[in-house]
């Protein structure tokens, strides 16, 4: 079979077809006899983009009120575009990892749609981006939800060892990639493509949230000698984020082909804007409204011994809205099978499979892996524990979580500082420079919980309490984004072109891993290293749960003579600095490797 030079392991292109194929970043087909001027090369945007604004994240900080652990919201599985006749029942060619790409990188083609009347303004889409936005805010709201349990479940005194279970909840947002080839490839063709997975999962995640409505209230304990049902929490939540994330994949890819190319741009804005609000009113808005003494302080005239709304309420309101949106989308929008084919095709499942695992076993991303997994080990007690400590010491969780609204700004203006310095060809000098410098924040934040009850008074915590928490938060937020902005700079520098959707979605799923693995072994050790002693009773320890109750049952009480947080806490730092002395230097030297060794080659 004759195969086109642009396209090279593809089954030739047909005659007469040329108008219908795709081709990104050398992966597809030339087009026919009447060829068009090639664009610039350009990074490949799978179905569920894993290289997410920064502002769609919620950032590991110390506290999850304000921004869950690293590897939450904004990482998308995806799958890959090619350019395959649609016609054409030749299977792709698999890309094959390690060889390097013989003639180097091929042209890229991005031929202009099929039917295409000229450029469309954004105005004439107003219809379709307003619906991407509410789409991505109800996306948020799962989220934000998920984010506020961990202090819900702290002023109901739960263990670390309970909070460290309750992590596992993060972890569906860093492994899309599992299941997103699933969700790109089979679909009912006469539906729609998107909808065959949205509107059934939004379905499923309204009826569940209204249902949960009527059990959150015995799961999270009555206050009475009954406790929170952390398993059942656990897997409950697990479950409504896995949902949300199989939603996520699914709007990121419809939003490809719903807006015109002209103004596909507006996609990732309706992302960042729409995620970030819905985290906002599912966490921020919710703990404001939830909590008792916020409402009577700032929102009543006569104080209630509740809040405006309780957990039951607002998960019920926004189960309901997820039915009613779902419907109209159902009944109301349609998807563009027109455009559909042209602009995105995907990879058999199994070559989807094989070629993540080929790129694992490339020797250079199989040494990043290694190093991208361990490298946040330093900060995991201070982002994972810090926030939860704070309000064991009696800060409200409202106000972690307001903590929020004034970094908004911050957030949105540092990606764009510190992508000067990593847009040249070392972007990881950035990421060694900044890891020090948070390490030792791990040392602050320690003070800070230390320092917290010693400035703890009848009416709560003075004003300038906060400020030294909002500037160790805006530290901690420079430090942070630096070295992320390094990462994704580093993950597009590298990632093979040919294949770049894939690759660099699989690297940022590692990078998220990264940070996901360590906060729950952070959370777990917590009680194991606390030192706790029985006062006021004789021959009686607080060793184990069962221990503790036998020396309040004798008339003492369990007094903690050594934190284990503060332990951790050096310990961390002490494997942190380790890790930037001895493999550090490793890690930057990744950048002085060459090209081939990123690379792909395709087979038949």
């Amino acid at each position: 079979m004759r195969r086109s030079h642009a396209c090279r392991g593809r089954p030739a292109c047909p005659e007469g077809a040329g108008r219908r194929r795709l081709a990104v970043a050398g992966a597809g087909c030339a087009a026919s006899p009447q060829r068009r001027r090639p664009l610039p090369p350009r990074p490949l945007r799978p179905a569920g983009d894993a290289a997410r604004p920064p502002g769609r994240r919620r950032a590991e900080n110390m506290s999850p009120a304000i921004a869950a652990k690293e590897g939450g919201r904004q990482r998308r599985a995806g799958s890959h575009h090619h350019c395959l006749d649609v016609r054409s029942e030749a299977p792709p060619a698999l890309a094959l990892c390690g060889d390097g790409l013989p003639g180097g990188e091929a042209e890229a083609l991005l031929p202009a749609e099929a039917g295409s009347r000229g450029s469309r303004g954004c105005r004439a889409e107003l219809g379709s981006i307003l619906l991407l936005l509410v789409l991505y805010v109800l996306q948020g709201i799962p989220l934000g939800l998920a984010g506020s349990v961990p202090l819900i479940l702290q002023s109901k005194s739960a263990s670390y060892t309970d909070q460290a279970f309750f992590s596992f909840v993060f972890w569906p947002f860093s492994l899309k990639l599992l299941w997103a080839p699933l969700v790109d490839a089979v679909y009912l063709r006469g539906f729609g493509r998107r909808k065959s997975w949205l509107v059934p999962t939004q379905y499923v995640l309204g009826l569940f949230m209204i249902y949960m409505s009527t059990q959150v209230d015995v799961l999270l304990g009555d206050g009475e000698g009954r406790g929170p049902d952390v398993v059942a929490l656990t897997v409950t939540f697990f479950l409504f984020e896995f949902l949300a994330a199989t939603q996520d994949i699914a709007v990121d890819g419809w939003a490809l082909t719903m807006l015109s190319r002209e103004n596909v741009g507006y996609a990732s804005t309706c992302n960042s804007v729409g995620q970030t609000a819905g985290y906002f009113l599912g966490n921020v808005l919710f703990l404001a409204l939830e909590s008792a003494s916020f409402c009577n302080k700032y929102l009543r005239f006569q104080p209630q011994p509740q809040g405006i709304v309780t957990l039951s309420d607002f998960l019920f309101f926004w189960g309901a809205v997820f039915l009613i949106t779902t419907t109209l989308v159902a009944l109301l929008k349609k998807e563009n099978k027109e455009l559909t084919p042209t602009k995105e095709e995907t990879k058999g499942i199994t070559d989807t499979y094989r070629l993540l695992f080929s790129i694992i076993k490339m020797p250079a991303v199989l040494t990043f892996c290694l190093l991208i997994l361990t490298a946040k080990v330093g900060f995991s007690a201070a982002d994972a524990v810090t926030g939860l400590k704070l309000v064991e010491e009696g800060v409200p969780k409202e106000h972690l979580a307001l903590l929020a609204v004034p970094m908004v700004p911050l957030q949105i203006i540092l990606p764009l500082i510190i992508s000067k310095y990593t847009a040249g060809p070392q972007p990881l000098n950035t990421f060694y420079k900044a890891m020090p410098f948070r390490l030792l924040l791990g040392l602050e934040f320690a003070f800070l919980v230390w320092w917290t009850p010693k400035v703890k008074h009848e009416g709560g915590f003075p004003v300038y309490y906060y400020v030294v928490v909002l500037l160790s938060y805006a530290l901690h937020q420079i430090t942070l984004y630096s070295m992320y902005v390094a990462i994704m700079a580093f993950n597009a520098k590298v990632s093979d072109p040919l294949i770049g959707g894939t690759y660099m979605t699989l690297l940022n799923t590692v990078s998220n891993l990264g940070g996901n693995w360590p906060s729950t072994v952070a959370l777990w050790l917590v009680d194991p290293l606390t030192v706790k002693e029985c006062a006021g009773a004789q021959e009686q320890t607080c060793g184990t749960t069962v221990a503790a109750e036998l020396c309040t049952k004798a008339g003492g009480s369990c007094v903690t003579t050594l934190d284990g947080y503060y332990v951790e806490s050096v310990i961390c730092v002490i494997l942190g600095f380790g890790w930037w002395f001895l493999l550090g230097p490793k890690f930057k030297k990744l950048q002085d490797e060459g090209q081939t060794s990123w690379k792909c080659k395709r087979t038949n």
